[in-house]
């Protein structure tokens, strides 16, 4: 039997080092305090619920990315955050229950059971907002606007919006009639971007020549502003939620080009991540280079129903770890002072003196009269005539 490195992680698990963890954290700090700047309030859900809350409201990609374990003391089934949307959810509706508008921010590990890619790890930190309350395009305006701001205080250039609306592919299938079954089918081709097969498939299942036609057109409505354009000439004649949806997208389009002029919007018409969930727009910030997305978000109301409380939802979460490496925000690190043991107590209240004061200390340990390159030093106390003084290394 081949032995086991004991230092070795699980596939898909990190840790983060420093410096690299200062950075992160330094990251995350300063996201908790722009959400603030923006009325979002922190919420610090737990590590583990019962699977009978935390698996709700998010459909079945939740259930399969989620660890389950047995609680020793219930005895009931319990799972470790995938995703924390269902948690601030359940804060929401049920251990807060503000009336009207409530806003959340949050920000920390979730667990994955699976990796969704083979560069992806299992577990990311996320951070995010919700917004709950605002039945009206001012929620997906605010969030989006948000979402770009953290993207600008990271320093994160180049950042691409892709947007589209999931009313638009569910008012499409209804009107042709699909089965659940083949409704699922279906969505899977457009998820592939597979031309060819989406064709044949709707060759083979619509009879009637224009909702083939609008069926058909879907996997191509995706592009610049000027798509929802040439959307609304390609889907003429469909339902009217459809055109509502297009309506949407232009006007939330507008909002964010007059607030962000540089931001690269683009339209897909048939991007359905989150479609199980999501009952409106749906957005995603992608950077070259970067085979998925750094953040994704969108409308999901009535999530907070299996709660006992309905309430429109709109948000976004991120991936800090992506955002911190691909930005160029670098925390400076003030050099510290180098101590001598402190065996007095005169030394030892200069130390916390000297900390109080911001000061970065490393006291001196048996046999390391110096200090080591990676403890930042760049002065050090020293006693003379009977007084301690901090002197250039």
């Amino acid at each position: 039997m081949i032995p086991v490195e004991r230092w070795m992680l699980p596939d898909g698990i990190d840790e983060i080092l420093p410096p690299e963890a200062r950075q992160i954290e330094h990251l995350r700090r300063s996201l908790l305090d722009l959400f603030h700047r923006w009325g979002y309030d922190l919420v610090i859900p737990p590590m583990m619920e019962f699977t009978d809350s935390l698996l709700v409201g998010l459909g079945k990609d939740i259930d399969l990315l989620t660890f389950k374990v047995t609680d020793q003391l219930s005895g009931r089934s319990m799972g470790i955050r995938a995703d924390m949307t269902p948690q601030i959810a359940r804060i929401d509706a049920h251990s807060l229950r503000r009336e009207g508008v409530n806003r959340l921010c949050y920000a920390g590990h979730v667990i994955k059971a699976q990796m969704q890619s083979a560069l992806d790890t299992r577990n990311p930190i996320h951070v995010g907002v919700e917004l709950y309350g605002e039945a009206g395009l001012g929620a997906e305006t605010e969030v989006i606007s948000l979402l770009l701001a953290v993207m600008e205080l990271a320093g994160v250039r180049d950042v691409c919006l892709d947007l589209g609306h999931v009313g638009i592919y569910r008012s499409l299938a209804r009107a042709a009639g699909l089965s659940a079954e083949e409704e699922n089918t279906f969505f899977g081709l457009l998820q592939a971007k597979a031309l060819t097969e989406i064709q044949s498939w709707v060759e083979q299942r619509c009879a009637d020549a224009q909702i083939a036609g609008w069926l058909s057109a879907l996997p191509r409505l995706a592009g610049a502003r000027n798509i929802l354009g040439l959307a609304k000439e390609s889907l003429a004649g469909a339902p009217a939620d459809v055109f509502a949806a297009l309506d949407e997208l232009e006007m939330v389009a507008s909002t964010i080009q007059a607030r962000f002029p540089d931001a690269q919007l683009y339209f897909d018409l048939s991007e359905l991540t989150g479609y199980h969930y999501q009952t409106g727009m749906v957005f995603a910030a992608f950077v070259p280079g970067m085979g998925a997305a750094i953040a994704r978000g969108g409308r999901y109301d009535r999530i907070g129903e299996v709660f006992g409380r309905a309430r429109f939802a709109s948000g976004f979460t991120a991936d800090l770890v992506a955002i911190s490496r691909l930005g160029s925000v670098v925390p400076e690190v003030s050099p510290g002072i180098f101590a001598p043991a402190a065996d007095s107590p005169e030394l030892w209240q200069m130390i916390q003196t000297l900390r109080g004061q911001g000061e970065r200390v490393v006291v001196a340990m048996a046999g390391n009269h110096q200090p080591e390159q990676d403890q930042h030093c760049d002065r050090v106390l020293v006693e003379h005539d009977g007084r301690f003084q901090i002197k250039p290394i």
